[in-house]
């Protein structure tokens, strides 16, 4: 029996990777620009900690919900598609076999090849071969909710932390400054680490990030100081 060879792919990363990347991206982000809106409205101190705060753990909560409704309703179209399969193998085994053979030539087998392996994977695990050769279904890439809506949640609230932290120790004459600042740095080392783990142009990733963290920083910013000037 030959060796089992095994790889790790760029793409076996996406599906973590997405949830961490979004949360912690979202967390850094929208925090450091509710501080950095409340700092300018020169809300003192304690104003600008209650709403990081508040930033903070209402963020993580909502990442939590919308991630666990999100992969949860994946989760059950795929359920459903399995169900459906699981009917139709019961019911007309010799059209399931037909359909999966069909699927091995338009990939490039022949007909009797593809005959044959169909009648092998069959033999095996029908429902797996269908599963991941119709359906597009497998094992790494199901959907998990439970695990996504906590890796957001975590995620989230580990990106607020740091600036929540610089908000509580540097003076309030330099809140918004040191914020943005030290936050944009952040955002553009996370962008470059998810774009060196998938794969994908690091300076290209940095950059998105950067440009449009800043964007939402310095808007947030200036409302802050025009609403701090008028109430």
């Amino acid at each position: 029996m030959p060796p089992r060879h095994h790889e790790i792919h760029k793409s076996q990363h996406v599906g973590w990777l997405r949830a961490a990347v979004l949360g912690a991206n979202d967390g850094l982000l929208s925090t450091a620009s509710l501080l950095a809106g409340v700092a300018a409205a020169d809300a003192g101190r304690g104003g600008v900690l209650v709403a990081g705060m508040a930033g903070l753990v209402g963020g993580a909560l909502s990442m939590a919900a919308g991630e666990y409704v999100s992969v949860s309703s994946q989760a059950d179209t795929e359920r459903a598609d399995l169900a459906r399969e699981t009917r139709e193998l019961a019911a007309a085994p010799d059209h399931e076999h037909a359909e999966l053979a069909g699927i091995y030539v338009a990939r490039g087998l022949d007909a009797a090849l593809a005959d044959q392996v169909a009648t092998q994977l069959m033999a095996h695990d029908a429902l797996g071969a269908h599963a991941r050769d119709e359906l597009g279904l497998t094992e790494t890439g199901a959907a998990r909710p439970l695990q996504a809506a906590a890796s957001s949640a975590a995620a989230f609230a580990l990106g607020a932390a740091w600036p929540l932290a610089l908000a509580a120790v540097v003076p309030m004459g330099t809140a918004v400054a040191v914020i943005t600042g030290a936050s944009l740095a952040a955002l553009v080392g996370l962008g470059a680490l998810a774009a060196r783990v998938g794969g994908a142009g690091v300076a290209r990733g940095a950059l998105r990030v950067g440009v449009l963290g800043a964007l939402a920083m310095g808007v947030s910013s200036a409302i802050g100081a025009w609403f701090g000037t008028v109430v």
